[in-house]
């Protein structure tokens, strides 16, 4: 049986991606994806428009989020939220907390960018994200490739944004007691995503699984666009070990700025459980 091209980690304009909601339905239709969630960093609001969309091709709509939570020695770590219920009160107000501290870290930001001569990169950032409640790195990236100070989004990071770059601030996210909560109450599967992302020792990540299972986890994302083929392996046995579901996720932003296009992963390795199986 032909395995079924399921993506279940992209964003929208709603958070930090570059297409609409409807748009990235219809570019995942086009690109063969017969299953998709999207799943925008703290945010619900492009679930609707999304789904319609979905609907009106026949494609296969899961409603998902990206929950950003701190985690360990100022880390932070998403926990991506796969059939959640959008109306649920509790996941609502969640996510809005969380939301509410975006604006005044993207201040900061903007402080300690124009000390190294990146001047306006608040309003830039804000020019594209539209909501100061949504404003993220990406955002500041996008300005900071606009201003001719570097060549792609990548490389924004790589030089300013990441921990210890000029432009990186400390922020506290949601616990991940507190995510768990709202995912599995608002009845979704909770996944870890890209875990190859997290800059933790092979004893760190342990504990981090460790705890996501014992508060509810379900899931981790074997594939992911920014993963290497030595860290799918990695993580496919870290998978059959913790009994987690497997997921299959491009972590598409748009084009030009992914790792990977919607869809285009490789088939997840033998002998894993698909998340998709319990959606």
């Amino acid at each position: 049986m032909k395995p079924l091209n399921a993506d279940l980690h992209c964003h929208s304009t709603v958070s930090d991606g570059l297409l609409a909601p409807a748009d990235l339905i219809r570019r995942a239709d086009a690109n063969g994806v017969e299953l998709l969630a999207l799943t925008d960093h703290d945010e619900l609001g492009g679930l609707v428009e999304a789904r319609a969309a979905a609907d009106e091709v026949g494609l296969g709509f899961v409603d998902g989020v990206e929950v950003s939570i701190s985690w360990g020695d100022d880390q932070t770590v998403h926990i991506v939220g796969l059939g959640i219920d959008p109306t649920n009160p509790a996941l609502g107000e969640g996510l809005r907390q969380i939301r509410s501290g975006r604006d005044a870290r993207a201040g900061l930001m903007a402080e300690e960018l124009d000390k190294v001569g990146i001047h306006g990169a608040y309003e830039g950032a804000l020019r594209y994200a539209g909501n100061p409640a949504l404003v993220s790195r990406s955002h500041f990236a996008r300005f900071i490739v606009e201003q001719g100070h570097a060549k792609d989004t990548k490389s924004v990071f790589d030089y300013w944004l990441a921990k210890g770059k000029p432009g990186y601030v400390s922020h506290t996210w949601a616990t991940i007691e507190d995510a768990l909560n709202w995912i599995v109450g608002a009845g979704g599967i909770a996944v870890i995503a890209h875990p190859g992302r997290y800059r933790l020792s092979r004893t760190e990540r342990r504990e981090l699984f460790g705890a996501f299972k014992d508060l509810g986890g379900r899931g981790i994302e074997v594939l992911s666009g920014s993963q290497k083929d030595e860290e799918v392996s990695e993580f496919a046995r870290i998978a059959r070990e913790f009994g987690f579901l497997a997921s299959r996720a491009s972590d598409f932003h748009g084009p030009g700025e992914s790792w990977i296009d919607l869809g285009r992963l490789p088939d997840l390795p033998d002998n894993l459980v698909p998340v998709w199986s319990q959606l």
